[in-house]
């Protein structure tokens, strides 16, 4: 090799491309950009929620039955922004997981944690409301806060049974993932298999939803019907008024 061909293997080894400058800072302005927008969100979602549960805490007239249930939402969620999107957050602007096996097994955990708890709560409220509104005369007897605290309790502590429990025995995944996972420490994937979803889906989505839509199906069709009672009444009034009208006038 003569010296020639070494200066010319070292410039191209240190040379600059066109574009790779551009190339460069443009993914520098969209990481910022990304992160400002996540940020945002994930102090917004702490905020927001924190003046839920502070509003509840000083004004007495917020205190009831139903607000309990918001207030224990409201948590939830926060505890979504603060041990769930931060962490997502450091995925997506780093394009890797950055703290280990342990740590990916307790960020999927608490993600499927918190959101079933927030779907069960869901759930709850509209139990609460589907007795105030359709089954008034059962409310203050069905709706204690005896009961309210165990359907809190419930909503806290079922979810530990889909989130924490299978996923750090590895009752959730297959093996294959299992390896995948302990040769690749910087990923960290959520695959479950069939068992898993079929179960965790149930509990923690269709058996809410159904109830959900049981609930509010009845609050509209109640309300419907109290519409046209007010409806009927209003044009009772009417014709009773025009009656006595027309035998003033004679």
């Amino acid at each position: 090799m003569t010296t020639s061909d070494v200066y010319i293997d070292y410039n191209v080894t240190n040379a600059t491309f066109p574009g790779e400058d551009d190339h460069d800072w443009a993914d520098v302005v969209s990481t910022i950009f990304k992160g400002t927008i996540m940020v945002s969100i994930i102090v917004g979602a702490i905020l927001g929620n924190l003046l839920v549960i502070v509003s509840v805490m000083r004004h007495r007239k917020l205190r009831i039955i139903t607000n309990y249930f918001v207030v224990s939402l409201a948590f939830a969620d926060m505890l979504v922004a603060v041990a769930v999107m931060t962490f997502n957050a450091s995925v997506q602007l780093t394009g890797r997981w950055n703290f280990g096996y342990f740590m990916c097994d307790a960020w999927n955990s608490l993600d499927v944690y918190f959101s079933s708890a927030s779907i069960l709560h869901l759930c709850c409220i509209s139990v609460d409301r589907y007795y105030a509104i359709v089954k008034p005369l059962k409310y203050p007897i069905n709706m204690t806060k005896r009961v309210v605290a165990m359907m809190l309790l419930a909503t806290w502590v079922s979810p530990a049974l889909i989130s924490f429990v299978p996923i750090f025995f590895g009752w959730y995944t297959t093996e294959e993932n299992q390896g995948f996972r302990y040769d690749h420490p910087d990923v960290c994937d959520f695959k479950v298999n069939k068992i898993y979803a079929i179960v965790s889906s149930v509990i923690s989505f269709w058996t809410p939803c159904t109830i959900m839509v049981f609930t509010y199906l009845a609050i509209f069709r109640e309300a419907m019907r109290q519409e046209k009672q007010l409806h009927a009444r209003m044009g009772n009034q009417l014709l009773l008024n025009n009656s006595r009208d027309c035998n003033g006038d004679t």
